[in-house]
Protein backbone atom coordinates (compact mmCIF):
# COMPACT_ATOMS: atom_id res chain seq x y z
CA UNK A 1 0.00 0.00 0.00
CA UNK A 2 1.40 3.30 -1.08
CA UNK A 3 0.16 6.96 -0.20
CA UNK A 4 1.30 10.18 -1.76
CA UNK A 5 2.07 13.30 -0.24
CA UNK A 6 1.42 16.56 -1.47
CA UNK A 7 4.78 18.20 -1.48
CA UNK A 8 4.68 22.37 -0.85
CA UNK A 9 5.87 24.76 -3.31
CA UNK A 10 8.97 26.02 -1.15
CA UNK A 11 10.14 22.20 -1.93
CA UNK A 12 13.61 21.44 -3.79
CA UNK A 13 11.59 17.89 -5.10
CA UNK A 14 9.72 18.09 -8.84
CA UNK A 15 6.70 19.41 -8.97
CA UNK A 16 3.95 17.03 -10.16
CA UNK A 17 5.67 13.45 -9.52
CA UNK A 18 4.27 11.31 -7.11
CA UNK A 19 6.39 11.01 -3.97
CA UNK A 20 6.19 7.22 -2.31
CA UNK A 21 6.13 6.72 0.87
CA UNK A 22 7.12 3.45 2.54
CA UNK A 23 4.74 1.10 4.25
CA UNK A 24 4.70 1.05 8.00
CA UNK A 25 6.63 -1.75 9.25
CA UNK A 26 3.78 -5.03 9.36
CA UNK A 27 4.98 -7.97 11.55
CA UNK A 28 6.45 -6.27 14.51
CA UNK A 29 4.73 -8.01 17.07
CA UNK A 30 5.99 -11.68 15.73
CA UNK A 31 9.16 -11.16 15.90
CA UNK A 32 8.03 -10.02 19.80
CA UNK A 33 5.99 -13.16 20.03
CA UNK A 34 9.31 -15.09 18.63
CA UNK A 35 11.31 -13.31 21.29
CA UNK A 36 8.78 -14.10 24.05
CA UNK A 37 8.69 -17.48 22.77
CA UNK A 38 12.71 -18.27 23.39
CA UNK A 39 12.79 -16.83 27.10
CA UNK A 40 9.58 -18.55 27.96
CA UNK A 41 11.36 -21.77 26.11
CA UNK A 42 14.46 -21.20 28.69
CA UNK A 43 12.10 -20.47 31.74
CA UNK A 44 10.59 -24.47 30.93
CA UNK A 45 14.04 -25.84 30.54
CA UNK A 46 14.55 -24.59 33.83
CA UNK A 47 11.14 -25.77 35.18
CA UNK A 48 11.56 -29.24 33.82
CA UNK A 49 14.68 -30.12 33.99
CA UNK A 50 14.67 -28.52 37.76
CA UNK A 51 11.51 -30.77 38.35
CA UNK A 52 12.95 -33.62 37.04
CA UNK A 53 16.46 -33.16 39.57
CA UNK A 54 14.61 -32.73 42.41
CA UNK A 55 12.38 -35.91 42.31
CA UNK A 56 15.36 -37.86 40.98
CA UNK A 57 17.65 -36.64 44.62
CA UNK A 58 14.31 -37.17 46.52
CA UNK A 59 15.43 -39.99 48.87
CA UNK A 60 15.14 -39.93 52.96
CA UNK A 61 15.64 -42.70 55.23
CA UNK A 62 14.31 -43.54 58.79
CA UNK A 63 16.31 -45.11 61.37
CA UNK A 64 14.24 -47.25 63.59
CA UNK A 65 15.52 -49.21 66.40
CA UNK A 66 18.97 -50.01 65.11
CA UNK A 67 20.66 -49.44 62.33
CA UNK A 68 19.84 -52.27 60.31
CA UNK A 69 16.53 -51.97 60.46
CA UNK A 70 15.79 -48.61 58.68
CA UNK A 71 12.31 -47.64 56.39
CA UNK A 72 13.44 -45.83 53.43
CA UNK A 73 11.16 -43.51 51.04
CA UNK A 74 13.14 -42.76 47.44
CA UNK A 75 11.85 -42.00 44.17
CA UNK A 76 12.60 -44.96 42.87
CA UNK A 77 10.23 -46.76 45.29
CA UNK A 78 7.01 -45.55 43.21
CA UNK A 79 6.60 -45.91 39.48
CA UNK A 80 4.68 -43.00 38.29
CA UNK A 81 8.27 -40.78 40.50
CA UNK A 82 9.92 -42.63 38.02
CA UNK A 83 7.92 -41.78 34.83
CA UNK A 84 8.13 -38.70 36.26
CA UNK A 85 11.37 -38.32 36.02
CA UNK A 86 12.25 -39.78 32.76
CA UNK A 87 9.51 -37.68 31.15
CA UNK A 88 10.40 -34.49 32.29
CA UNK A 89 14.28 -34.78 31.38
CA UNK A 90 12.96 -36.01 28.00
CA UNK A 91 11.03 -32.76 28.18
CA UNK A 92 13.86 -30.38 29.36
CA UNK A 93 15.94 -32.52 26.85
CA UNK A 94 13.17 -31.39 23.84
CA UNK A 95 12.80 -27.77 25.15
CA UNK A 96 16.57 -27.33 24.80
CA UNK A 97 16.64 -29.42 21.16
CA UNK A 98 14.12 -26.66 20.58
CA UNK A 99 15.79 -23.44 20.73
CA UNK A 100 17.34 -23.15 17.85
CA UNK A 101 13.92 -23.61 15.95
CA UNK A 102 12.66 -20.63 18.31
CA UNK A 103 15.79 -18.39 17.09
CA UNK A 104 14.28 -19.07 13.41
CA UNK A 105 11.35 -17.77 14.16
CA UNK A 106 12.95 -14.68 15.83
CA UNK A 107 15.62 -14.24 12.58
CA UNK A 108 12.53 -14.97 10.10
CA UNK A 109 9.05 -14.03 11.82
CA UNK A 110 7.30 -14.39 9.09
CA UNK A 111 8.51 -18.02 8.43
CA UNK A 112 4.97 -20.22 9.12
CA UNK A 113 7.60 -23.73 8.48
CA UNK A 114 9.46 -23.25 12.25
CA UNK A 115 6.52 -22.14 13.88
CA UNK A 116 4.20 -24.78 13.09
CA UNK A 117 6.95 -27.15 13.64
CA UNK A 118 7.24 -25.57 17.17
CA UNK A 119 3.13 -25.60 18.12
CA UNK A 120 2.62 -29.33 16.86
CA UNK A 121 6.01 -31.23 18.88
CA UNK A 122 4.67 -28.27 21.87
CA UNK A 123 1.49 -30.19 22.14
CA UNK A 124 2.92 -33.61 21.58
CA UNK A 125 5.21 -32.51 25.07
CA UNK A 126 2.92 -30.84 26.72
CA UNK A 127 0.84 -34.15 26.48
CA UNK A 128 3.53 -36.09 27.84
CA UNK A 129 4.64 -33.00 30.92
CA UNK A 130 0.65 -32.94 31.75
CA UNK A 131 0.62 -37.04 32.41
CA UNK A 132 3.72 -37.57 34.06
CA UNK A 133 2.61 -34.33 36.30
CA UNK A 134 -0.86 -35.97 36.92
CA UNK A 135 0.41 -39.21 38.08
CA UNK A 136 2.55 -37.83 40.38
CA UNK A 137 0.72 -35.32 41.29
CA UNK A 138 -1.36 -38.10 42.64
CA UNK A 139 1.49 -39.99 44.65
CA UNK A 140 2.05 -36.88 46.23
CA UNK A 141 -1.61 -36.17 47.25
CA UNK A 142 -1.78 -40.17 48.65
CA UNK A 143 1.59 -39.16 50.62
CA UNK A 144 0.22 -36.22 52.61
CA UNK A 145 -3.56 -37.60 53.21
CA UNK A 146 -3.72 -41.18 52.49
CA UNK A 147 -6.86 -43.25 51.61
CA UNK A 148 -8.78 -44.34 54.60
CA UNK A 149 -10.72 -46.62 52.55
CA UNK A 150 -8.23 -48.34 51.25
CA UNK A 151 -6.27 -48.01 54.33
CA UNK A 152 -3.15 -45.97 52.61
CA UNK A 153 -1.49 -43.94 55.49
CA UNK A 154 -0.31 -40.72 55.23
CA UNK A 155 3.51 -40.98 54.86
CA UNK A 156 4.15 -37.31 54.71
CA UNK A 157 4.01 -36.86 58.68
CA UNK A 158 7.46 -39.57 58.67
CA UNK A 159 9.13 -38.49 55.66
CA UNK A 160 8.83 -34.78 55.66
CA UNK A 161 12.02 -34.23 53.34
CA UNK A 162 10.97 -36.53 50.76
CA UNK A 163 7.63 -34.94 50.63
CA UNK A 164 8.60 -31.61 50.24
CA UNK A 165 10.93 -32.51 47.89
CA UNK A 166 8.75 -33.95 45.42
CA UNK A 167 5.85 -31.37 45.91
CA UNK A 168 8.58 -28.83 44.93
CA UNK A 169 8.91 -31.26 41.81
CA UNK A 170 5.41 -31.87 41.05
CA UNK A 171 4.65 -28.07 41.42
CA UNK A 172 7.97 -27.06 39.20
CA UNK A 173 6.57 -29.31 36.47
CA UNK A 174 3.15 -27.79 36.42
CA UNK A 175 5.05 -24.40 36.03
CA UNK A 176 6.70 -26.32 32.80
CA UNK A 177 3.12 -27.21 31.97
CA UNK A 178 1.78 -23.80 31.91
CA UNK A 179 4.57 -22.18 30.05
CA UNK A 180 3.67 -24.87 27.65
CA UNK A 181 0.51 -24.01 27.16
CA UNK A 182 1.17 -20.41 26.37
CA UNK A 183 3.98 -21.24 24.09
CA UNK A 184 1.29 -22.82 22.17
CA UNK A 185 -1.32 -20.34 22.47
CA UNK A 186 1.54 -17.71 20.88
CA UNK A 187 2.27 -19.69 18.18
CA UNK A 188 -1.44 -19.92 17.03
CA UNK A 189 -1.70 -16.41 17.35
CA UNK A 190 1.80 -16.02 15.07
CA UNK A 191 0.53 -18.43 12.87
CA UNK A 192 -3.32 -17.44 12.89
CA UNK A 193 -2.52 -13.70 11.60
CA UNK A 194 -0.50 -12.78 8.30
Amino acid sequence: MSTTIDVPESSNVVKGKEVLVAPARVGGWKKGIAIMDFILRLGAIAAALGAAASMGTSDQTLPFFTQFFQFEASYDSFSAFQFFVITMAIVGGYLVLSLPLSVVAIIRPHAAGPRLSLIILDTVFLTLATASSASAAAIVYLAHNGNQDTNWIAICNQFGDFCAQTSGAVVSSLVAVVIFVLLIVMSALALGRH
